[in-house]
């Protein structure tokens, strides 16, 4: 009995310690890298600057900024978001993974930019809204961009907009199938397995084939989503980058 009382002491102190024991220790970061890798890479990316969930490698975080809040936030999760707990893990590799994720902060680039042009880029000559919503506003072919500014680096948002094919997001990726009687759909691809094909159109229309109607489907390698290095001169380019890097932040500097 005294064993279970004294273990279960034991492990409420570590998970109640507020000092990161790992601070600073270089293996611990190696560590923590490869744990980041496996649990945290496909949300906030490989080099935790943002993806699908926010970028940590700015070192300022909505659920606080001490490296106890970052601990407390990995091992019981986020209430209302699909950030889960990571108990299971263990207080030390939680630690190691606080550990990492510090020695990813950096100081962000200043916005070049002007962030008021480039609204008016996004909405007209871009064309951003076909195929995104920011707020209430545009079409949701396309990820959801109203929270986009926290949750990508502007080093990941340049790459997005210039080279779209190089880091496509998991749910967004194209496909064209062909049907028997030789007609031709391509969209996004939504559900694919032996029995059907679900894709949604560039109108929004949903469209479902059963396979044996199919002729073929054919995956696309490349982004739906056109490459604006091209489209925009680099002046544009900064100010659409300079708006995206708004959205969903507060306190903006530009």
């Amino acid at each position: 009995m005294r064993f279970l009382v004294s273990l279960c002491v034991g492990c409420c102190a570590v998970w109640a310690q507020t000092a990161n024991p790992f601070a600073g220790d270089s293996r611990a970061v190696a560590a923590g890298k490869v744990l980041f890798r496996v649990h945290c890479s496909s949300c906030h990316g490989r080099q935790a600057q943002g993806g699908n969930a926010p970028d940590l490698a700015r070192g300022s975080f909505s659920v606080g900024d001490q490296d106890s809040d970052l601990f407390r936030t990995i091992s019981e999760g986020v209430t209302g978001t699909e950030m889960a707990s990571y108990s299971r893990l263990g207080a030390d590799n939680i630690w190691r993974l606080v550990t990492f994720v510090r020695s990813m902060s950096h100081s962000e680039a200043p916005v070049a930019g002007d962030a008021a042009r480039g609204d008016a880029l996004f909405w007209g000559k871009g064309g951003c809204g076909n195929c995104h919503a920011v707020g209430n506003r545009g079409n949701r072919m396309g990820p959801d961009l109203s929270r986009v500014g926290q949750q990508r680096s502007l080093e990941n948002l340049r790459e997005s907009v210039v080279s779209p094919s190089s880091d496509i997001v998991p749910g967004y990726s194209g496909v064209t199938v062909v049907l028997r009687d030789g007609k031709t759909v391509r969209g996004i691809q939504k559900a694919l397995d032996d029995f059907s094909v679900v894709l949604v159109d560039f109108s929004g229309k949903l469209y479902s084939f059963d396979r044996s109607d199919v002729q073929s489907v054919t995956r696309d390698t490349q982004s739906l989503m056109p490459d604006y290095g091209k489209a925009l001169t680099s002046a544009e380019l900064d100010d659409l980058l300079a708006y995206l890097f708004t959205l969903g932040r507060t306190g903006v500097r530009r």
